[in-house]
């Protein structure tokens, strides 16, 4: 399935991430690994490696053809140089109409406006090719940059979701926040 979705004035592009993408990405969290700690789960060694890479790219290539979930990759236009990414996960369509939302870019590319357009991008996307009705996300209360980005898009908090995710070998309390696609109908007008 192939997808480009553009943010010129913002200088990014959002792709659905394939096999050939993996060194690249592999890179990226490698990267990011140190500097994200405190906000992921605790992967071992095997989980930066190019054939678990490749494995979790051709899983996520099959939730895309499923319609279960799409990895994007966060592209600068200019070079074309895999930055972050965002995803859309846990699709539920029928009466429930809704997904989870994750992303992160790499430390060097933060501030700017690089990730709020990401995920306005996605957003976009979930409402509008999906026909979803909702799109929620969940935040360590630590982590303010995040909870903007979420803000800068019309999502809401909702509350507090008590030991939600383990991360960083415990479980954590998360803040969740959603968007439905009448809110930003309701920004549009």
């Amino acid at each position: 399935m192939a997808l480009t979705l553009y943010d010129t004035a913002n200088g990014i592009s959002l792709r659905l991430l394939t096999p050939q993408d993996t060194q690249s990405y592999l890179d990226l969290i490698q990267v990011t690994r140190v500097p994200y700690q405190s906000l992921e789960p605790v992967r071992d060694d095997e989980f930066y490696t190019l054939d678990a890479q490749t494995r979790r790219i051709e899983d996520r290539v099959k939730a895309a053809e499923d319609g279960t979930g799409y990895q994007f990759g966060i592209y600068t236009i200019q070079d074309s140089l895999l930055i972050g990414q965002v995803s859309i996960n846990n699709v539920v369509l029928g009466v429930a109409n809704y997904a989870d939302m994750g992303y992160f870019i790499h430390p060097d590319y933060q501030g700017g406006g690089r990730m709020t357009a990401a995920v306005k991008l996605a957003v976009a996307y979930g409402f509008r090719a999906l026909k979803l009705n909702r799109v929620q996300a969940a935040v360590l209360p630590s982590n303010k940059g995040s909870q903007r980005v979420l803000e800068k898009n019309g999502f809401q908090f909702e509350g507090t979701a008590r030991k939600y995710l383990k991360i960083n070998g415990k479980y954590q309390d998360h803040q969740i926040y959603a968007v439905l696609a009448e809110d930003l109908d309701e920004l549009a007008n």
